[in-house]
């Protein structure tokens, strides 16, 4: 595959991360996401639509966290996938996943991989230590 589609493909998951999870910002979002869009990781029983992943980020972690940033520290480009090695951090100053707020730093780890379909996100993969940080801030 061309170097030049994928240094654009890993810019697509750049922009999302930062313009949407980051900033929260719906239209980019709806720019960058196919109508077929399906989310692999998403809870058993959960929606995997592009609706249910812009709940996750707007409803569940922007209230619990307003002040959310991306960190992305790797980006691993191949056909039409992209991997991306990452972090969400934001004090939890909100409910999050029925926790009141504590004030505490919240730090997610995570590693996705992102298909795309021309310049969208049409799947998604992702591992993520959200588990360990709720078990934290339930102490």
């Amino acid at each position: 595959m061309d170097d030049s589609l994928l240094k654009k493909n890993k810019e697509v998951v750049r922009r999302f991360n930062e313009e949407v999870i980051q900033n929260g910002n719906v239209e980019v979002f709806n720019d960058l996401m196919d109508d077929d869009f399906i989310n692999n990781s998403a809870p058993e029983g959960g929606d995997k639509t592009k609706q249910g992943m812009i709940h996750t980020f707007n409803a569940i972690l922007r209230p619990a966290m307003p002040d959310m940033k991306v960190a992305i520290y790797q980006q691993v480009a191949e056909g039409d996938w992209v991997t991306t090695r990452k972090n969400i951090k934001g004090t939890h100053s909100g409910v999050f996943l029925g926790i009141e707020a504590t004030g505490k730093e919240i730090s997610i780890d995570v590693i996705d991989m992102v298909r795309l379909k021309n310049g969208k996100y049409i799947e998604h993969w992702g591992i993520n230590t959200l588990s360990a940080v709720l078990a934290e801030l339930r102490k």
